[in-house]
């Protein structure tokens, strides 16, 4: 929380030009005793920044509103605070993170598909004015709770389940809104714009099907008094053709895993190991094969009711790096990835080629900013605290942050930037993925 005594709470190394990531951290690791070996994200502040302002360069207008859920550390939301971007909530305890870095309430967005009554009642008190609604028992509970509520319509399109396989619907449909839009006159609610969801980027036409259908809800709104001037979740290449700047129609996306995923690398332990038969149900003829070699178990010392959590929502985890010298013609074996729990859901990589390990070794994860840091599950019989984060930003991008107006003394209270000295370990100078 911010404001404590007004002593910064996050200390961010400041690495030289000659500093590296894998640097950083290889040492952490040389730094960890026998007795610990736990756990640990480096994040690169930096990252973040570029990103941020890759996105507001090729998207002007697109305003992103950063999916807090996606990765809550308390100082990558003060770095996106500092650099104006809006917010998306599910919770209370979201709303009060974001709200302690101070960000406007008009610059957050309260989502969440089943919102507790005293949470709509915290978000009217602290001035959290738009909503998110998508069914008639969800708009009675805002209408009693928060009658001032601005809603954005989660509306569900064709595109939405497209390559997609959904046990729950995400929004209402395009009759359904109908409905919910004269309901919201009846009950005095004002309806603002419209909400959607792309589960696939890989067809273009989702999108045009999404906006067309986004289209048809602004002119149902319009149709019965609403000032419909928001639209969430878009792409350029089909804003201009159903709301050119002349509507002026505000356009917000919702990018999580985009602006943090890349600025955070997790490193883990191998904590135990096992030798599994091969499955040779398919291989019963006489000739040699590779199965006589042995497949390998490896426990690891984070699993998915921890820093992996989105494996629980069938995201897949790229196969790490590993963090020990190995020769160019090192065998690799064909392994798996599981967490600490024992459990058959703690699976973190089905199935990959990698040397063999040892109890001790470590795994790097790159792009590790979006499976679930900052929101350990504690199930599994497990119940660990979240891996601590080690923040860094190099020198140039620091100086970078400055030019886009950011300065610590009025954006980055919380921050408090010390050089970082490298030390030179053998435990590894850089990670090796096997072919």
């Amino acid at each position: 929380m911010k404001g404590l005594a007004d002593e910064p709470q996050y200390s961010v190394d400041l690495l030289d030009g000659g500093t590296l990531l894998h640097h950083v951290v290889s040492n952490h690791i040389s730094e960890q005793t026998l007795a610990e070996k736990n756990a640990f994200f480096v994040a690169d502040l930096g990252v973040v920044m570029r990103q941020h302002v890759r996105w507001r360069t090729s998207l002007p207008q697109i305003r992103p509103y950063y999916t807090v859920r996606c990765n809550s550390s308390p100082a990558l939301i003060e770095v996106l605070a500092a650099l104006g971007t809006g917010f998306i909530c599910t919770n209370k305890s979201e709303l009060e993170m974001v709200q302690s870095h101070g960000v406007p309430s008009e610059d957050i967005i309260y989502s969440g598909g089943c919102k507790q009554l005293s949470h709509i009642k915290y978000a009217a008190k602290s001035g959290v004015d738009l909503l998110v609604c998508d069914n008639e028992a969800e708009l009675r509970k805002i209408a009693r709770c928060h009658p001032t509520a601005k809603l954005l319509l989660q509306v569900w399109t064709e595109a939405s389940g497209r390559g997609a396989e959904l046990s729950v619907r995400l929004g209402c449909t395009l009759k359904d809104c109908r409905r919910l839009l004269e309901s919201a006159v009846e009950l005095g609610v004002q309806v603002v714009g419209v909400r959607f969801n792309i589960s696939s980027c890989d067809d273009e036409q989702a999108y045009a099907h999404a906006m067309a259908d986004a289209r048809c809800v602004f002119d149902m709104g319009e149709d019965l008094g609403f000032n419909m001037n928001i639209i969430n979740r878009a792409v350029m290449s089909v804003v201009d053709l159903y709301f050119p700047p002349s509507a002026g129609v505000c356009v917000a996306a919702e990018p999580g895993a985009y602006l943090v995923a890349p600025a955070f690398t997790l490193a883990v332990n191998v904590v135990s190991k096992e030798v599994v038969a091969r499955d040779l149900q398919d291989h019963e003829q006489d000739e040699p094969s590779s199965d006589d070699e042995p497949e390998f178990q490896y426990y690891i010392s984070e699993g998915v009711y921890g820093s992996f959590s989105c494996k629980l929502a069938d995201t897949v985890i790229p196969v790490p790096a590993v963090h020990k010298s190995t020769a160019p013609d090192e065998p690799v074996f064909s392994s798996s990835l599981w967490g600490p729990s024992g459990d058959d859901m703690d699976q973190v990589v089905e199935q990959c080629v990698l040397p063999e390990l040892y109890p001790g070794d470590w795994l790097v994860f790159a792009d590790a900013g979006g499976f679930g840091l900052g929101q350990p599950m504690g199930g599994g019989g497990v119940d660990m605290p979240a891996p601590p984060v080690y923040y860094v930003i190099s020198t140039r991008d620091w100086f970078e942050m400055q030019d886009t107006g950011i300065t610590q003394e009025i954006n980055l209270k919380n921050f408090s930037l010390v050089p970082y000295f490298f030390k030179s370990c053998q435990s590894g100078a850089a990670f090796s993925v096997p072919a």
